[in-house]
């Protein structure tokens, strides 16, 4: 009887432990934690659910060498899941602590979110140790999404959604004018990054009625001006008394993401500019 034999390598052991860190952090949460309907708890869910599904999709398409036939671009794909698994894992172990398990008294619900966050940290770790095996190297050939800038968009999107999340519950930006064009801010350079995201691991950045790399530069410089624009407007709007004098935290954590998604962008058109013009 003809035996099959998968190859391995270093990358596949790590995307086989980030599948059951991933498995057994959302199976725990979900047997036993009690988790309150919240969308805290079921933005944590999502986040290992979302990994795991992604990750074992990964796996049944290289062990069964079914890249040709997938309709996407392999060099591309297996890195972007990878970043977005590290990050959204990383936010759910900073997340699910916070909510579910501070202040709660000893219990064997307890145990099983300690169980859940333990796992998620071990997951964001080996899905951090899959991207570093998996970016692209000085002088190596590789897809977009495996070098620094496309690391970054990968980032920016992911910052932008907590943006989204913490913007909307409740609503920040309906105050003032200046606000709405923050919230712009976010929409419109959002947008134009999941479309480059979408572009190459779609394998369709040649759709472009221009240079992709002219396109990159464009939207990079335009996208650091906006958001400097915002990073400069929004703390001054949100905690100036004469327009809202709040003090709640989301207003303020909005204000550190907003500055962090700034020097990504800073960073992204930087690398970008070496790429486009030194390369050139």
């Amino acid at each position: 009887m003809p035996l099959i034999v998968f190859p391995t390598s270093q990358l596949l052991w790590v995307r086989v432990v980030a599948l059951l860190f991933t498995c057994v952090a959302f199976s725990v949460a979900a047997h036993g934690a009690y988790l309150p309907s919240s969308g805290m708890a079921d933005w944590c869910i999502f986040c290992w659910a979302f990994s795991f599904a992604c990750t074992l999709l990964v796996l049944l398409v290289e062990q069964f060498n079914l890249q040709a036939r997938a309709p996407v671009s392999w060099t591309n794909f297996p890195i972007t899941i990878a970043c977005y698994g590290a990050l959204l894992c990383l936010s759910a172990s900073v997340i699910f602590p916070i909510f579910f398990l501070k202040n709660q008294p000893y219990s064997q619900t307890r145990d099983y979110r300690i169980v859940s966050t333990v796992f998620s940290c071990l997951a964001a770790v080996a899905y951090m140790g899959e991207v570093c095996m998996s970016k692209a190297r000085p002088g190596e050939v590789a897809g977009y999404m495996a070098t620094a800038p496309g690391l970054l968009k990968v980032c920016q999107t992911f910052v932008a959604c907590v943006i989204f999340i913490l913007v909307s519950d409740p609503v920040l930006y309906n105050q003032h004018e200046a606000l709405k064009w923050c919230m712009a801010v976010y929409c419109i350079c959002f947008i134009l990054s999941m479309a480059v995201v979408v572009l190459c691991v779609g394998e369709c950045t040649g759709c472009l009625p221009i240079p992709f790399s002219k396109f990159l530069s464009a939207y990079g410089l335009l996208a650091v001006i906006m958001y400097l624009t915002a990073t400069i407007i929004w703390p001054v709007f949100q905690f100036d008394k004469r327009y809202r004098g709040g003090s709640d935290t989301n207003p303020i954590v909005v204000s550190v993401l907003t500055a962090l998604n700034f020097l990504l962008y800073l960073a992204d058109l930087v690398y970008t500019a070496r790429l486009v013009f030194v390369t050139a």
